[in-house]
């Protein structure tokens, strides 16, 4: 746990993630396409495409780190996702959640590798500084068996998961985009800071705290990656050349498949309560059709304007602030905990680029 002096320090980091507009109307990929002028900036980017591009690289390499951390403990060990030798508890705690466990985290991983190193390559390809976070790479590995001793980007050791995702995708009445706050399938997860990776050898048992872990992952895992689902289409109606709108058409996709197969396994996290913190799972079966754990097609909701009828869509998609908003909902996750000022002000300038641009600016 961190001290009084360490929460306060993290608010004031947070200070600067605060506020986010909302209301802009949402562009369709088809208009973007017919409107979209030629790019004209330096190696064929207009700057609002570049400063999207870099800041969906700064994220990919973010998520990258987190989920390199969870390979390493809980994944395939092979030459196609670097480090790491495995915790053979971990993974079998994981498996509970579904047998396919550690090759779905494996691939998962493997994904996020190309995303990064593809974005950046491209940035490169038109003159673009690629971004480049190794000097952002302080926070501490896990001291479990299995994980490299490195630095890291991201604290999964820490974490304040935000689970109103699942009830996000099952109401039938609410959406963000207009303003509506959804409960937590997991109330508990939403407070405090709890691990989703082991610590320390320590962290292996007894057998319902590591489960707890586990399970702390599983659903940690569908928080990443609804994030993306929702940000890809969210800036795609922002770019203005068509071979960038394809890329963030082309990627973003592969962020809700990521998604539909996470919120699929989180449903199997088997209720406990955890003996060493507290921290409780429920059975999400007991209490209605909002957290009923085989509704995982996402449940037609408002769109656009009440007076239209519900619709089956990703939600969020609203496009003003949603760099920011994404930046602010991973810290505070807690997954930047840890992290240095100059982080902070780095990722801000860049979700403050991105959010700055428009199509056809």
């Amino acid at each position: 746990m961190e001290t009084a002096e360490k929460s306060d320090s993290l608010t004031s980091r947070r200070s600067f993630l605060l506020a986010g507009a909302a209301g802009a109307a949402t562009l369709t990929a088809g208009r973007l396409l017919s409107e979209a002028p030629a790019a004209t900036a330096s190696g064929g980017l207009t700057p609002g495409d570049a400063s999207i591009l870099r800041f969906l690289a700064a994220l990919e390499t973010l998520e990258t780190d987190a989920w390199q951390q969870y390979n390493e403990l809980g994944g395939v060990q092979d030459s196609e996702v670097p480090g790491g030798s495995g915790s053979p508890a971990y993974t079998a705690a994981l498996s509970v959640l579904d047998s396919d466990m550690a090759q779905y985290i494996h691939d998962n991983t493997d994904d996020e590798f190309t995303h990064f190193t593809f974005l950046n390559a491209y940035l490169r390809a038109h003159n673009v500084a690629p971004v480049d976070m190794e000097q952002f790479r302080t926070l501490p590995s896990s001291k479990a068996t299995g994980a490299q001793q490195i630095g890291r980007l991201t604290n999964l050791m820490q974490l304040t998961v935000d689970t109103s995702w699942w009830t996000r995708y099952r109401s039938d009445s609410q959406n963000p985009d207009f303003g509506d706050t959804l409960p937590q399938a997991v109330p508990d997860l939403a407070t405090g800071q709890h691990p989703g990776i082991p610590r320390s050898d320590a962290d292996l048992a007894p057998a319902d705290h590591l489960q707890a872990i586990a399970n702390t992952a599983g659903f940690h895992f569908a928080f990443i990656e609804q994030g993306g689902t929702s940000l890809y289409p969210s800036l795609a109606q922002r770019v203005t050349h068509p071979e960038v709108l394809r890329i963030l058409l082309s990627i973003g996709p592969t962020e809700t498949m990521h998604f539909q197969t996470w919120q699929d396994k989180a449903g199997n996290a088997p209720p406990l309560t955890d003996p060493v913190t507290g921290l409780t799972f429920p059975d999400l079966n007991a209490d209605g059709e909002l957290l009923q754990t085989n509704l995982i097609m996402p449940e037609p909701t408002i769109f656009l304007d009440r007076k239209f009828p519900v619709c089956s869509i990703i939600r969020p998609t609203e496009t003003d602030g949603a760099a920011m908003g994404a930046l602010k909902a991973l810290t505070a996750n807690g997954l930047f905990r840890g992290q240095s000022n100059a982080f902070f002000a780095f990722m801000t300038n860049l979700a403050r680029a991105a959010d700055a641009a428009r199509h056809g600016g």
